[in-house]
């Protein structure tokens, strides 16, 4: 970039908000998994709508690409310079975009910046005894910003649904540098087209998410969890329209997850985290049951759906929590099992999805494709069974290089890819295409909705300058 053009960006943010230097930009332009590392020029800390606006402004009479980035928590480099790419790329952190603009008990309704950490959303929503149901691993650090870019998952979407239906109104910044204010806190609008709609999930393709109005959700009276042992992926089915029979919409988690993935998160957990059930299962079950009216309520429908299961043989085990602090502690172990997969080397990662009652047949479809490949992989599977996503994540076999292993990474995500398109899966199911699917995806797609996709960025971004080379190219 031309010294005089990165003079001009920087005179809008200011020479403290403006980021020149390697040392400064490294934070912004590295994963968490180091498998993307690119560099910018620059990188850009606006603090108001009106600056962002001016920055788009500037990079469209200029040809100058941006990549809007929340917290930095993505796994498919969606909010990262393109790796191989000419380095040309602008680095626009909505981190300072950090304020709780309002909290309407009346409406069930929270008004906020889009940096604001997704923790402090969910922090502020129980301070008003009232809750916010995105729920990530990342909660700490990850920015809504990023997560409504993302159209973000997470446990609780069996209950709630994704980020796209937390969503009532949004702030965006177009290329042009035009502001479009649809901060809306109606119920029932039908008035045309639902805008907001082309931006969550739009991975910042289409202009920058600046401020949003989020659902809010009475605070549960009750809420109860259980650790369960199942011998086979079937019996979680069984296990799932059982609890889903009884519960109904009290079922608010149901996670998924092998018994590797247990076993690795108990040998690289912190603060001595045992083991919930006894023994080694071949697989897991954490669920959960909210009641609106009473915690012998929740308890009293947990303790129905296990006994039931126990009494006709569809699970080997199981506990409930009996405090509040082991409840916790079941999370834990279920949000602890991506990292924990870090220590054991390198890990091919799938965010997929199937219909639910599909889950079976596509775990063994996808086992024995992968074991094909290279017979002493390890499959960590698991994920949120209630709403069919998985995290089919594989890593290298003991004592190999990592290396060596990502070698097989293209003919493994080609497999699983395939079975995900066999039984009428997604190869995205919360956490986007960024540019770790771009390719694929433009392989799978169907041409007309490409088409479409393609004819919505060329009228909103007729520059081409929005996060270039991610989602659609």
């Amino acid at each position: 970039m031309q010294a005089n053009l990165m003079d001009r960006f920087t005179a809008i943010v200011g020479e403290r908000y403006a980021l020149r230097t390697d040392a400064d930009i490294a934070p912004f332009v590295t994963d968490m998994r180091g498998r993307y590392a690119a560099p910018s020029p620059l990188v850009l800390r606006p603090g108001s709508v009106e600056e962002i606006a001016a920055i788009l402004k500037l990079a469209t009479e200029t040809g100058t690409a941006i990549v809007p980035q929340g917290g930095n928590t993505g796994l498919v480099g969606g909010g990262l310079p393109l790796n191989n790419g000419d380095g040309s790329e602008v680095m626009l952190s909505l981190s300072r975009l950090n304020k709780i603009i309002e909290l309407d008990a009346d409406s069930n309704t929270m008004t906020v910046e889009a940096g604001v950490i997704l923790e402090n959303i969910q922090n502020a929503a129980d301070e008003a005894d009232l809750l916010f149901p995105l729920s990530l691993g990342a909660q700490g650090s990850c920015q809504i910003g990023g997560n409504i870019g993302t159209n973000a998952g997470g446990t609780g979407v069996l209950a709630y649904g994704n980020t796209r239906d937390l969503i009532m109104g949004l702030e965006a910044v177009l290329p042009t540098g035009e502001i479009w204010n649809g901060l809306t806190r109606l119920r029932k609008d039908n008035t045309g087209y639902d805008l907001k709609n082309l931006f969550i999930g739009g991975e910042g393709t289409l202009g920058v998410v600046t401020k949003a109005v989020l659902k809010l959700f009475p605070k549960p009276k009750g809420r109860e969890v259980a650790y369960v042992a199942l011998q086979t992926p079937q019996q979680a089915l069984k296990l799932f329209n059982s609890a889903k029979a009884q519960a109904g919409n009290s079922l608010t988690a149901f996670e998924f997850m092998a018994g590797i993935a247990m076993e690795m998160t108990l040998k690289h957990a912190q603060n001595n985290v045992r083991r919930p059930i006894e023994g080694a299962h071949p697989w897991y079950v954490l669920m959960e049951i909210s009641s609106s009216r009473s915690a012998k309520d929740a308890r009293d429908i947990l303790e129905g759906v296990l006994g039931e299961a126990l009494e006709n043989e569809i699970i080997q085990d199981a506990v409930l929590a009996e405090s509040l602090e082991q409840q916790r502690t079941f999370w834990t172990l279920r949000e602890d099992m991506s990292p924990a997969q870090k220590p054991e080397g390198a890990s091919i990662k799938h965010d997929i999805s199937v219909p639910v009652g599909s889950i079976p047949d596509f775990i063994v479809a996808a086992d024995k494709a992968v074991l094909d490949i290279v017979p002493d992989a390890r499959i960590v599977n698991f994920g949120h069974m209630g709403d069919g996503n998985l995290h089919y994540n594989i890593s290298q076999p003991v004592g190999w290089d990592a290396d060596a292993f990502f070698a097989y990474e293209p003919q493994i995500h080609e497999s699983v890819y395939e079975q995900v398109v066999a039984f009428n899966g997604s190869i995205s199911a919360e956490h986007g295409i960024g540019q770790m699917k771009r390719d694929k995806l433009a392989r799978i797609k169907d041409p007309t909705a490409l088409a479409m996709m393609r004819s919505i960025k060329d009228a909103l971004d007729p520059a081409g300058i929005m996060n270039p080379g991610k989602v659609i190219g």
